[in-house]
């Protein structure tokens, strides 16, 4: 190892250099080439760090930091650092700064977690602050970080970046988007005099100057500390006057915004940039990573300001899709375009131009609805049931005059609709629901039917075959949709006729009550039949005590083997014959279906076996909760014949008619999942194929391609390049906290513009299912293998039937997402426990262990005290 192997001079560096200096030193190098001005300086590379960490294997932490820190760095180390200290100057002071090779990334910026030494003075300063920055890879919050980020520690090292130190008059941090609401072309700064450290560790109130293309807007901070350097190195925390007066004029905030714009320019994203202001004016960088938090942008659809409604997020899910789900999805509102709205898509694999992605997630751009009198008036009502917070944002962003209504007129609305319905024959369908309920459900049945028969394949295909046959049974997964949904419709449309007639009567709450427990519900009855099984497996002690004490992934493989007790391996193979087809996040067709990997299913049953109170069998809970339906019907009729005899016939009709019918609402998403789970199984068969011919690693690599590029793979395309970048970027999207409800084409989340305030000492969300209950909190981000126990209040980020079976032990229930006749709202209604949706950032600020209470009436969630 020689000297040039361990020191490098920054202007000798770029984004290819990220291996051995870290991603500090190479964005460095990059802003140095681009002509920005950076401080002179260079970098101990990772190879010294290797040298000195080559004896702690798989080290302990605490041990690592200890080993070095103490380290005595080799001899051409030493040396290497000596000579290109001195360069700088003689005695200069410097800034030693750690930059990890996972450090300044794309995706994790690693701010704070290693450290940061400044104005180091003297060559034996500056190696003894090198062995302190080697020795921060191994803090407990770098480690932590890590482990969150999903990076092997193994694969992490470490450089050393040494500086000469700017004598800053001012200095801070600059956002070239808005980091708080993701607005792109908007700069934020946040400066204060002296070093910036000051605003870097949050030690100081900073002034907060915004510039956009309204001008500079500056929000005084009082100032009321400096970080100063001392005489011979260190620095100094010195509490000051607080000063309201800005300490950047208008002309340095606009220079710096112009520099930070050029410096996004080059890197090609937003940038987080640290930068100085000497004592002769002149601007200086000592910093430049991405903003790791802001959700990529899709691409809008149109010209001018576009809003973009995430349709993944209405559908309860907060991961990505992967590519082949979003490009199954893209056939289907391709087909449903062409059918629905007749508007022909020219490829049906690419989809239609509204159907946009970013992050693996959905994103329908809704302008043209949000700019027509009859889409305002419609979406928002629709979300007030589906996704209330959508809603909300929603009906705010109507009053934006720059989405001004651009069509006024219902009758162009009206004749579409009406085309579609008489297309699809829903007013008799309709209809005949009201009139014969049992004859509309022997339609819904029928139609099942026909999707059976739509998904079952030759047994010999070719690969070819097989990814024609799936494009075929996606394209015909649309014309199935509107012969099922007219039933369910009618149900709904009863309600309201029964809310108009009952008026008063009729409210909210009352409404939750009638809803409870609905009957011919597919996603409650297949919960029900997991129950079944469960009470009968409880009688057999072999499959009791596997169910009890083995990992539900082990019992899924003895599943495979053919290995389990006879009593349960026959009861799970019954289930999974019949609903096998389901999954958690099952509108993605890219994931393993419970046929696939009963594991999720084997711990529900786990669950199941815990509850020992008779009380709380969900069989008996569902009962319960059809009575006080049928009760609170009457009470309701009551009411109402108090007031008016002739309405109360009319009332009693439409309420029997809506608990006969709602319930089937969940029907059409039972079919099409079936037919996803079909168009799985088609292409899983091309995956093997794929990778038999060496084109593909792993056959499920081919749910990280879509139609077209899986069409080239046949033809001879090595795409295992593009499946390895598209795994990275599905397990890092994976690791997102949160998903905006609803972008703006600059970058805009309007939610967190004017996010909603809390009541004094609870959290506000939807009223979703009446009741109140007090009782632990359980926070699960992903129901597969989650635990449980009886009575714990579910706090999760949204559902979708994949986690109804963990509604069956539930206390109560809290979601991020979703509105009144969100599927989590209406399954807790059913199984009559108390639940709250649209709670925002629920499942952060809610720990598990929090005895919480909800409150289901009123929408609030209350906190712990203390």
């Amino acid at each position: 190892m020689t000297g040039e192997d361990v020191v490098v001079d920054l202007k000798a560096l770029d984004a290819q250099a990220l291996p051995r200096v870290g991603g500090k030193a190479a964005n460095l190098g990059e802003l140095i080439a681009a002509g920005f001005p950076v401080p002179p300086g260079f970098v101990v590379t990772t190879a010294a760090y290797r040298r000195v960490a080559a004896a702690l294997e798989v080290p302990d932490p605490a041990r690592a930091r200890e080993v070095l820190a103490n380290a005595e760095p080799p001899p051409e180390v030493d040396r290497a650092v000596r000579v290109a200290y001195t360069a700088l100057g003689d005695g200069v002071p410097v800034a030693v700064r750690s930059s990890a090779t996972a450090e300044d990334l794309p995706w994790a910026s690693f701010a704070g977690q290693q450290d940061t030494f400044l104005n180091v003075v003297g060559a034996d300063a500056v190696l003894d602050a090198v062995r302190r920055c080697w020795a921060s890879l191994w803090t407990d919050r770098a480690v932590s970080y890590r482990e969150t980020q999903g990076i092997d520690h193994r694969a992490v090292e470490i450089a050393v970046v040494v500086q000469r130190m700017v004598e800053a008059r001012v200095a801070g941090v600059l956002f070239t988007a808005d980091p708080v609401t993701g607005t792109r072309g908007r700069t934020v700064i946040d400066a204060a005099p002296g070093l910036g450290e000051a605003v870097v560790s949050g030690a100081v109130n900073p002034d907060h100057v915004v510039v956009d293309a309204e001008g500079v807007h500056v929000t005084p901070g009082d100032k009321a500390v400096q970080v100063r350097p001392l005489p011979g190195g260190g620095v100094e925390h010195v509490p000051v006057a607080a000063a309201e007066e800005p300490c950047l004029t208008e002309e340095q905030a606009t220079a710096l915004a112009a520099i930070g714009r050029r410096v996004e320019a080059h890197f090609g994203a937003p940038q987080d940039v640290e930068w100085a202001i000497d004592a002769d004016g002149e601007p200086w960088l000592t910093q430049a990573r991405p903003i790791t938090t802001l959700h990529p942008l899709p691409t809008p659809a149109g010209e001018g300001l576009r809003v973009l409604f995430c349709a993944s997020l209405a559908q309860g899910l907060t991961r990505p899709l992967t590519p082949m789900g979003v490009s199954g999805i893209r056939v289907i509102t391709s087909t449903a375009s062409e059918l629905a709205f007749g508007v022909p898509v020219a490829d049906p694999v690419t989809g239609p131009p509204a159907v946009r992605t970013a992050g693996g997630r959905l994103f329908i751009d809704i302008t043209p609805a949000l700019r027509s009198a009859p889409g305002r008036a419609l979406l928002p009502r629709v979300l007030d049931l589906m996704e209330s917070r959508s809603a909300v944002v929603l009906r705010r962003l109507c009053d934006d005059p720059r989405l001004a209504p651009t069509s006024t007129s219902w009758w162009p609305f009206l004749r579409r609709l009406a085309r579609v319905l008489l297309r699809f024959r829903v007013p008799p369908l309709v209809l005949l629901a009201l009139v014969r309920p049992a004859a509309a459900r022997r339609h819904v049945e029928r139609m099942g039917d026909r999707v059976r028969e739509l998904t079952r394949a030759p047994a010999e295909l070719t690969a070819e075959e097989r990814l024609d046959h799936a494009i075929h049974v996606l394209r015909a997964a649309f014309p199935v949709m509107p012969r099922i949904v007219p039933a369910a419709g009618a149900g709904f449309l009863a309600l309201g006729a029964a809310r108009a007639l009952a008026g008063r009567d009729l409210d909210e709450s009352a409404v939750h009550e009638v809803l409870r427990s609905l009957p011919h519900n597919s996603t409650t009855e297949m919960d029900l039949r997991l129950w079944a099984l469960a009470r009968k497996l409880r009688g057999d002690p072999a499959s009791a005590a596997a169910l009890r004490d083995t990992p539900p992934a082990e019992l899924a493989r003895r599943y495979r083997d053919g290995t389990l007790p006879p009593a349960l391996e026959s009861g799970l193979a019954a289930f999974l014959l019949r609903h096998g087809h389901r999954a958690v996040a099952e509108i993605d067709l890219g994931v393993p279906r419970w046929s696939d990997d009963p594991a999720h299913v084997l711990g529900a049953l786990a669950n199941y076996l815990r509850l020992d109170d008779p009380r709380l069998a969900p069989d008996a809970v569902f009962a319960r909760g059809a009575e006080a339906a049928e009760a609170a019907v009457t009470a309701v009729v009551d009411r109402v014949r108090a007031r008016s005899r002739l309405r109360a016939p009319a009332v009693r009709f439409a309420l029997g008619r809506a608990r006969g019918l709602a319930g089937l609402r969940e029907e059409h998403k039972d079919q099409l999942v079936r037919i996803l789970s079909h168009a799985r199984a088609l292409l899983a068969g091309v995956g093997e194929e794929l990778a038999r011919r060496g084109l593909l690693a792993s056959a499920d690599d081919v749910f990280f391609l879509d139609l077209a590029e899986a069409r080239a793979a046949l033809a001879g395309a090595d795409l295992r390049e593009t499946v390895a970048a598209r795994r990275a970027d599905h397990d890092r999207e994976l690791r997102r906290r949160h998903v905006p409800r609803v972008l703006l084409s600059d970058g805009t989340e309007p939610e967190a513009v004017a996010a909603p305030q809390d009541v004094a000492g609870a959290l506000v969300g939807t009223a979703a299912s009446a009741g109140t209950v007090t009782a632990r909190a359980r926070v699960v981000l992903d129901p597969a293998g989650a635990h449980l126990e009886p009575g714990e209040i579910l706090v999760a980020p949204s559902t979708d039937p994949g986690w109804t079976p963990l509604f069956l032990t539930a206390g109560g229930l809290v979601m991020e997402m979703g509105g009144p006749n969100s599927h989590g709202a209406v399954v807790a209604r059913e199984y009559g426990i108390p639940a709250v949706v649209g709670v925002a950032d629920a499942t952060s600020r809610i720990a598990t262990g929090d005895e919480i209470t909800v409150d289901g009436a009123a929408g609030f969630v209350r906190l712990p005290t203390g």
